[in-house]
């Protein structure tokens, strides 16, 4: 009996040996809340951003809230709490968000100054509304060319003074709006908008935006319905005047887009996380916006409406096709 229990030490050792290595080895543990759904345009790009920088430094999870298409108050705080249940039993070294409502609905009630580091992304414009930065939290806000864009469309349209907003009526596009509204009157610019939930009232408001020098056109997400083709189809004997948005996956009905990339906001969510793993404090990393943006041009919706547009501009411009 006791040969044989010699006899097992060395294997014993040796399956001791294999586990410490393993812990060793082990990759840290990258929790990725988003606030969205995948097949959003979006979303997508901010986890390709986040995947392209974690491959191989970090075992990645990755939750969505699902928060444009079930977008209740109850809806957002039961997909937080089943969020903050995930992250409680899988215990991850680092927690990854993208987007206001998790920022809103996860961060702020449940982990304000907590021992777990969060970085989030795709805030928008501001954190003021959070209280960010927390002791744990730093990340990077989502700010759109508005000026910028409101300046090259009232250029293009020969001075214009005023323009119409069209987007969905969700607590995202409100946000924009507002900034869209400051955006004017600090250019002396006037506006009007609509915020609509179906395609069918989107389709209308389009229509009485053409009586505009421009439009600015919002994002769809959050319009129960929505289906490009059938808005596309929609619109084609009604474009009348230019349109302008800062979202790359309104480009379809749209004919210039200042967009920013998602995936900036997901790389440096990435980068962020992994300095973090190597010991930065979250409290020493500053919050930061988006610095690039990409400009797109539908020349099918230019020619429809008759629009010439500057040659300088359509070099600089990225094709949009109607497979994308």
């Amino acid at each position: 009996m006791l040969k044989r229990q010699f006899s097992r030490l060395p294997f014993a050792g040796l399956f001791l040996v294999s586990i410490l290595c393993a812990n060793a080895w082990a990759l840290p543990r990258c929790f990725f809340v988003s606030s969205y759904h995948q097949g959003y345009s979006w979303s997508d790009g901010v986890q390709r951003g986040l995947e392209k920088v974690l491959q191989g430094k970090c075992e990645l999870r990755q939750f969505d809230m699902d928060t444009k298409r079930h977008k209740s108050d109850a809806d957002k705080r039961a997909a937080a709490l089943a969020a903050k249940q995930l992250i409680e039993s899988w215990k991850p070294d680092v927690v990854i968000t993208a987007d206001d409502n998790a920022a809103r609905y996860l961060i702020v009630p449940y982990y304000k100054d907590a021992a777990l580091p969060f970085v989030f992304c795709g805030v928008n414009w501001s954190v003021e509304e959070y209280g960010f930065p927390f002791e744990n939290v730093t990340g990077m806000i989502e700010v759109a060319p508005v000026r910028a864009m409101l300046k090259e469309a009232r250029r293009l349209r020969g001075d214009a003074n005023h323009f119409f907003y069209l987007g969905a009526d969700t607590t995202t596009e409100r946000k924009n709006l507002a900034r869209f509204r400051k955006a004017a009157e600090d250019l002396g610019l006037t506006m009007e908008s609509a915020l609509v939930d179906t395609p069918e009232a989107w389709i209308e408001a389009f229509e009485k935006a053409q009586r505009f020098p421009f439009v600015a056109i919002g994002s769809h997400a959050g319009i129960n319905g929505w289906d490009f083709e059938a808005v596309r189809a929609a619109i084609q004997d009604k474009v009348a005047t230019l349109s302008v948005t800062n979202h790359e996956w309104m480009m379809p009905v749209t004919m210039l887009g200042f967009t920013k990339i998602p995936e900036e906001q997901g790389e440096w969510a990435g980068e962020t996380a992994l300095a973090i793993l190597e010991g930065v404090s979250p409290g020493e990393i500053p919050i930061v916006a988006n610095r690039r943006w990409d400009l797109w041009l539908n020349e099918g919706l230019v020619k429809l409406a008759g629009i010439r547009l500057p040659d300088k501009l359509r070099a600089k411009a990225k094709r949009w096709q109607k497979t994308q």
